[in-house]
């Protein structure tokens, strides 16, 4: 365990950092502010991810928080503090969280988001930003904004792409609290469980990533979704093609194609 970057080495405050078995965790770890967001918040999760993006030993990375609720947004005394800000003060501030979520979109290795309890406004963002997420049945969540006379711009980039403009307009607008069970059927999040089964739940799916699929492949999938939605459909078929082609070069394709063809399990 030597090798990983520590809790200590990150001078992380308002998060938990550690690795185990190829998973990297970040912890949301604010229980008494809800885990509220800020300018700081946003610069030790952009942190953490970088650490563990470029760390060789992990494959997988799990966001999750402490306390019963996995994220409130962003922290009302700090929007607050916002308000004496100028504008090109506001624009860096916005560009910051733009950063992250792009970060985790973007990301290299798989992202779960085990989500116990509710995740609502820039919390439900990072919620749904998750390749994977889970969540217990008791979770709340909603882009609540527009309650409070603020507007959930940055998520509405990804939302728009990933729901379509009808189911982004509901959420966005109406600015409601959903049930999980509604984030699962809008597509908002990808499993349901009991929160006594949550962390192993988790746990194994990840672990599943890590025994069963190629590294280099998942990267690559994630890149490939990534770019396709700003690319026309004859863009997107020649992109995608070259992709594969690239793909057929790689370690990882020679080494699951001669595993399969000599019916031996490989070790990713």
């Amino acid at each position: 365990m030597e090798n990983y970057p520590t809790q200590e080495l990150l001078a992380l405050r308002f998060l938990q950092y550690e690795v185990e078995g190829r998973l990297a965790y970040i912890t949301l770890n604010r229980p008494a502010k809800r885990n509220a967001l800020s300018a700081d918040v946003v610069t030790e999760l952009k942190q953490a991810f970088e650490t563990a993006e470029a760390d060789d030993d992990v494959k997988v990375i799990i966001l999750r928080a402490s306390g019963d609720v996995f994220c409130a947004g962003a922290d009302i005394k700090y929007l607050q503090e916002l308000q004496a800000n100028t504008y090109q003060e506001n624009l860096a501030d916005s560009t910051h969280l733009m950063q992250l979520f792009h970060q985790i979109n973007t990301l290299k290795k798989v992202v779960i988001g085990q989500v116990q309890g509710h995740a609502l406004a820039g919390g439900c963002g990072l919620a749904a930003l998750c390749d994977f997420t889970f969540a217990v049945p008791e979770a709340k969540f909603g882009f609540t904004e527009v309650k409070i006379g603020f507007l959930p711009a940055i998520v509405s980039v990804f939302l728009v792409r990933r729901l379509g403009e009808t189911r982004a307009k509901q959420l966005l607008l109406s600015g409601d609290i959903f049930t999980a069970q509604q984030a699962l059927d809008y597509g908002l999040i990808t499993f349901l469980v009991e929160q006594d089964e949550l962390t192993e739940a988790v746990r194994d799916y990840a672990l599943r990533l890590v025994r069963e699929n190629s590294a280099n492949s998942m990267e690559m999938t994630k890149e490939l979704l990534a770019h396709l939605p700003a690319l026309s459909l004859e863009e997107g078929l020649r992109y995608a093609a070259q992709r594969n082609a690239d793909a057929r070069a790689t370690d990882d394709y020679r080494r699951g194609i001669a595993a399969f063809l000599n019916k031996e399990k490989i070790d990713w």
